[in-house]
């Protein structure tokens, strides 16, 4: 309550509307499945183009599993590309990885040996991860100078940080004639910084340079010492990337957070973003302590030919600096099993990260989810795999209410045994669809055919938006199909449709069409695909829309206030032409008062509110009844 302590003009804003709900998205979809590159432990990365896509999950390329013999086609590139083609618009896709072949699949390049070495690896695993890396070692200007008035003056360094590598000349002829040091700092009684160098393996105490006494010289230079990494990625049309200026030393710090080279490359780097830009990890061994133990690795590694100690001593071009590595080793893994489908949470040093379809439960706008490739070889000894990740799809659609799963078919399945493996599902949050579709591969320029989901789930999101959720998301044109690797006739259908199995369809005149909306339950009043999905977005779309109502005070005011948010949500939706009835009263009601709830209710905090509408269900039969009249009959 306002106070009104003084007299005086008081000026209170108030509302006189109902709170509003916008109706939630529906297009949204989840895919999960095995990947060229990308992360496996981050959290599903939202994509909105096939670009996208590949810049950071890799590229259209064969999967290469270490237990399947031949290369297996890229199903998850293939189902992207699918469900944009068809109108797909926002999709998150979360990589799984199960290593195999006796390696965790990393591609790498060891630099020294073990301990006294340093390790470059791709940040993900697979057989993408194989690139090249440039090291290019450089010598900045001196950072020595005066202070002082000119009866006073003293040496000084600027831009100098603790733990610096520093190549240092003393001064005189030839000025090359430079050693590297560790600069070393501490803080006098007075507050006064004083600086020393320390020359490699000098011990703690040992013989170093002091900036105030033993470099008066004035030709004398301290010269900081850095690494720059570059990516060269594999694609020929892509940009390197250059980090410059990277301290060696690995306790070297900026600003109170490490900046080292290898706290740049970390595993587990302290910006999340980082963990997906940064395209490898750069590890030492447990006995490289300094700058300098660091430094002399990376001179080591150089090839034969290419002298850096002798460059670094002068100012020489920047290719006389540099060197390439190539990672090596990195592999596509073994092909992932259900359990790694079904996924958990994992321990980091950054906290649990989840896995697996779990990582699509904090996710809350995904509203499809699917995942391509998941059923090949369902004949061909994958069977039991494949049925135990259809069913945590449909478990995962069920536990988060307000998803739909998209099953898909075996490949090379007939008319029985794709019967049988629909007959093992019975859910309203899943629908089942075959056969195959067949394309023209962007790789091989052979046919091919792919799972339906990735059409399916881009078929989903054309019809939400060029008509509506309601609309049933069949008699829709399949796009980049050449054919099913099952021609179906009408007879056929008679036989599937019943089942719940969504058939594509090859119609004369009106081309490659999906031809079934059905989901795969068993209770009637769930029967359709559009009617679960409409039910989803209503219930996800008033579940939020409500939140406001939440430790208000339950009574009368209340209940009329989410009666009116209702219902002007509800009257939206029957002009739109979302339910059946030609009066509001027919097509919906809402009824929040002392019908609903009991004192019991009210004693408890709870609100019952009580929601009927009369949803809309696809003319699946067009029937015309035809006959015979004379002109004088009677209709």
């Amino acid at each position: 309550m306002p106070e009104y302590l003084a007299p005086g003009v008081y000026v209170e804003e108030v509302s006189y509307r109902s709170k509003s709900i916008e109706g939630v998205s529906t297009t949204t979809t989840g895919f999960i499945g095995p990947t060229r590159y990308g992360p496996v432990e981050e959290v599903p990365q939202l994509v909105t183009s096939l670009i996208e896509f590949e810049r950071i999950y890799g590229d259209r390329q064969r999967l290469a599993f270490s237990d399947t013999g031949d290369p297996m086609h890229n199903y998850m590139w293939h189902g992207v590309r699918a469900f944009f083609e068809q109108g797909g618009r926002r999709l998150y896709v979360k990589r799984i990885f199960r290593a195999g072949g006796g390696g965790l699949g990393f591609a790498e390049a060891p630099l020294g040996n073990g301990d006294d070495g340093i390790r470059i690896r791709a940040r993900f695993p697979g057989a993408a991860g194989a690139r090249r890396v440039r090291i290019t070692v450089s010598r900045g200007p001196s950072v020595l100078g005066y202070a002082g008035p000119a009866d006073d003056r003293h040496r000084v360094v600027s831009s100098l940080q603790e733990g610096d590598l520093v190549w240092v000349s003393e001064g005189g002829s030839p000025p090359e004639g430079g050693e590297l040091h560790l600069a070393r700092s501490a803080t006098t009684a007075t507050g006064a910084t004083t600086w020393t160098f320390e020359p490699a393996g000098s011990p703690p105490g040992g013989a170093t340079l002091d900036l105030a006494s033993d470099l008066d010289d004035p030709t004398a230079e301290v010269r900081p010492v850095t690494v720059a990494i570059t990516d060269l990625p594999s694609d020929p049309g892509s940009i390197p990337t250059t980090w410059s200026g990277l301290a060696l030393d690995p306790a070297h710090t900026r600003g109170g957070a490490g900046d080292s080279l290898f706290d740049q490359f970390s595993a587990y780097p302290a910006n999340r973003s980082q963990a997906l830009s940064l395209p490898f990890v750069i590890e030492r061994g447990d006995n490289l302590d300094n700058g300098l133990e660091v430094l002399d690795v990376l001179l080591n590694a150089a090839p034969e030919d290419r002298d850096l100690r002798t460059a670094l001593d002068r100012d020489t071009p920047e290719s006389d600096r540099s060197y390439e590595i190539a990672l090596k080793g990195g592999d596509d893994g073994a092909r992932p099993l259900a359990t790694d489908y079904e996924g958990g949470e994992i321990d980091t040093p950054d906290g649990p990260l989840k896995t697996g379809l779990v990582s699509f439960e904090d996710i809350d706008d995904i509203s499809i989810i699917a995942a391509p490739g998941s059923t090949f070889g369902f004949e061909n000894g994958y069977r039991d795999q494949a049925a135990t990740i259809q069913g945590l799809l449909v478990s995962h659609a069920e536990h988060m209410r307000y998803r739909i799963a998209v099953l898909d078919c075996g490949d090379k399945q007939g008319i029985s045994a794709v019967r049988a493996m629909r007959a093992t599902i019975d859910s309203s949050h899943g629908a089942f669809y075959y056969p195959w579709v067949t394309i023209l591969d962007p790789v091989t320029q052979r046919e091919i055919e792919l799972p339906p989901s990735g059409f399916v789930a881009g078929i989903y999101a054309r019809n939400d938006v060029n008509r509506a959720v309601y609309k049933a998301p069949a008699n829709e044109v399949v796009n980049l199909a050449i054919g099913f690797e099952t021609l179906l006739n009408k007879g056929q259908q008679d036989v599937l449709n019943p089942e719940g199995i969504n058939c594509f369809r090859y119609f004369e005149g009106r081309g490659f069409r999906l031809w079934g909306a059905r989901t795969v339950s068993s209770d009637p009043e769930w029967k359709y695909v559009n009617l679960r999905r409409y039910f989803a977005y209503l219930e996800h779309s008033i579940d939020k829309g409500t939140q406001w109502a939440v430790f208000e005070p339950n009574g009368e005011a209340l209940w009329a206030n989410v009666r009116r948010t209702i219902e002007d949500f509800l009257f939206n939706e029957w002009q739109m032409g979302a339910l059946l009835g030609d009066k509001p009263e027919k097509a919906y009601f809402v009824k929040c008062d002392r019908s609903t709830m009991t004192q019991n209710d009210l004693d408890n905090g709870r609100l019952v509110c009580l929601i009927g509408v009369a949803a809309l269900r696809p003319a699946e039969y067009v029937i015309f009844r035809i006959g015979q009249w004379t002109s004088d009959a009677r209709r």
